[in-house]
């Protein structure tokens, strides 16, 4: 009975940290079907996803810096947006007032509702970690990660040797997580692989939505290829050395 009961509890703190993601993918659908008279559609979800974290934050779902560090990761997102539909990666076809450079500001929440699972799920599970390689290693992994996203279109793509170094940089590194009670861990870079296939599937709901399109998805929805569960393993793996640098410097603690 015990391990049903942890199960329950561990899947209700998943649930209610997914909360700012469901709303994404639940208006994404439903701006679909649904027309909004003299609002184009990118505009009006824009403005549900900002109502979303206004009501979010007011009711105490998330707090205050929990707010500051999604906005970093909006402008993270964004900046990473535009240059990849500039690079013809990926297109937002539909118009809208609140597109810039042919990107609509409604996305970068895509890249926030990560951080906004990392904070919520590290606050309600109490989360910690062992064996964190220290800030010089974390931050300079982190960043060869993000510049590569960039530079790939240019010079050789070293995804799979910035992968290869996350597993020798992360190797000693626990996830520590409490449900109740009990004590649990696994390696971090599992978690990595875990929630780089659960953003991998939410990606393929947002194309079938038509949120963005790839290339080979303007004639018919086709699934999204394989190969970007990497992309996202290493961009969730960026999302982790933010958001546990600064919830230790919070605690004024050093990892």
């Amino acid at each position: 009975m015990k391990p049903l009961v942890q199960l329950l509890h561990f899947g209700y703190h998943q649930a209610m940290s997914c909360i700012f993601p469901v709303a994404i993918f639940g208006t994404l659908a439903l701006s679909s079907v649904i027309q909004i008279p003299f609002l184009y559609r990118y505009d009006a979800i824009l403005l549900v996803l900002l109502a979303v974290q206004y009501l979010m934050y007011r009711s105490g779902l998330e707090t205050r810096d929990e707010i500051k560090v999604i906005c970093i990761f909006h402008v993270i997102g964004l900046v990473l947006e535009m240059y990849k539909v500039w690079m013809g990666s990926w297109s937002y076809p539909e118009p809208g007032y609140t597109k810039l450079f042919g990107v609509p500001l409604y996305s970068g929440f895509m890249y926030a509702s990560v951080a906004s699972f990392m904070c919520q799920i590290w606050r309600r599970l109490r989360m910690d970690m062992t064996g964190w390689p220290g800030f010089a290693s974390s931050v300079l992994l982190g960043g060869a990660i993000y510049i590569n996203f960039f530079t790939h279109h240019f010079i050789p793509d070293f995804r799979w040797w910035l992968t290869a170094l996350v597993f020798i940089v992360f190797r000693k590194t626990w996830i520590i997580y409490r449900v109740r009670l009990t004590t649990y861990r696994m390696p971090l870079t599992l978690a990595f692989i875990i929630v780089g296939f659960f953003i991998w599937t939410a990606e393929n709901i947002a194309t079938f939505f038509n949120g963005w399109k790839y290339p080979d998805q303007h004639d018919s929805w086709q699934l999204v290829s394989f190969s970007k569960i990497s992309s996202w393993f290493l961009l969730v793996i960026i999302s982790v050395i933010i958001v546990a640098q600064l919830k230790y410097v919070k605690a004024n603690r050093k990892l």
